[in-house]
């Protein structure tokens, strides 16, 4: 549904001993991801905090498919498949040269961080992926 592209290169630092890069590092280009999905959305995770939203993480799955390696390009596909509620699912497809080589998910949960209680999604961001639905 509502998908965007990141490219990416990988950094001699984000590489095990064994010159693949480490599972642990996954987690971080999904956050460059979902940060780049909202930002093509017109929105920033930034200003959202400043405006008393929070977007913990409560779930993330990793499936390893294909290593790779030092100064890789991969591109990063990163999408949501239905309107947020008081969650928000990102889907992830990393690929080398269009070879899958990882693909994963994370939930992420709508915080009021004055109240600090689960809420909906804002009106706004609704109000922007409703305009983004092709007619």
């Amino acid at each position: 549904m509502f998908e965007t592209n990141l490219t990416l290169r990988v950094r001699y630092c984000e590489t095990d001993q064994m010159g693949v890069v480490h599972h642990g590092n996954y987690a971080k280009y999904f956050e460059m991801g979902r940060i780049e999905w909202l930002r093509n959305f017109g929105l920033s995770y930034k200003k959202m905090e400043e405006d008393g939203i929070a977007l913990p993480v409560v779930n993330l799955n990793t499936n390893f498919h294909k290593p790779c390696y030092y100064d890789d390009e991969l591109e990063l596909r990163t999408s949501i498949e239905a309107l947020p509620t008081a969650k928000i699912q990102f889907n992830y497809q990393l690929f080398r040269e269009d070879v899958l080589v990882s693909s994963g998910s994370t939930i992420l949960v709508f915080v009021d961080t004055v109240k600090n209680k689960p809420m909906k999604a804002p009106d706004f961001l609704y109000e922007i992926l409703q305009r983004a639905i092709p007619s």
